[in-house]
């Protein structure tokens, strides 16, 4: 729709992208919406993964929330690549601290996490939207 695509638009029009559930296994979605948006945005995307210490050569942070250290909530895009549980814990920690940019991807959508940014009124994108499809991007691997 016009509505998803100026979303999706405005998501990528942020300064600094951070994604949780980023995996080290290139086979991986978690690896591959990472890749994809590093592709785009290269120097400006953050991998989120407590248990790695890098990802495709860029040093992970634990919370996606650190990276407020550098950009205000609103020029944060946040990808969410984890299982509908997490997702929905995540959701409510970026809310709170004032993230407008929320992209979950398919099969990471909690009811609980798109009630709750549906009810702060942020730029959410789920059900449906893949960053894969949206950035054309192809696994050569």
């Amino acid at each position: 729709s016009m509505a998803q695509g100026a979303s999706i638009r405005a998501f990528l029009g942020c300064k600094q992208f951070a994604v949780v559930g980023a995996s080290t296994n290139r086979q991986k979605f978690g690896n591959k919406v990472f890749r994809a948006l590093l592709s785009e945005k290269p120097g400006q995307v953050t991998p989120v993964n407590p248990k790695a210490d890098a990802i495709e050569g860029v040093a992970c942070i634990t919370s996606p929330l650190d990276l407020l250290k550098q950009v205000k909530p609103n020029e944060l895009a946040v990808s969410i690549i984890t299982p509908p549980a997490v997702t929905t814990k995540v959701v409510q920690e970026l809310l709170q601290a004032g993230v407008t940019h929320i992209w979950m991807q398919p099969g990471a959508e909690s009811v609980e996490a798109l009630h709750a940014s549906q009810q702060a009124s942020v730029n959410a994108i789920a059900e449906g939207p893949c960053v894969l499809v949206e950035l054309g991007f192809h696994d050569d691997t």
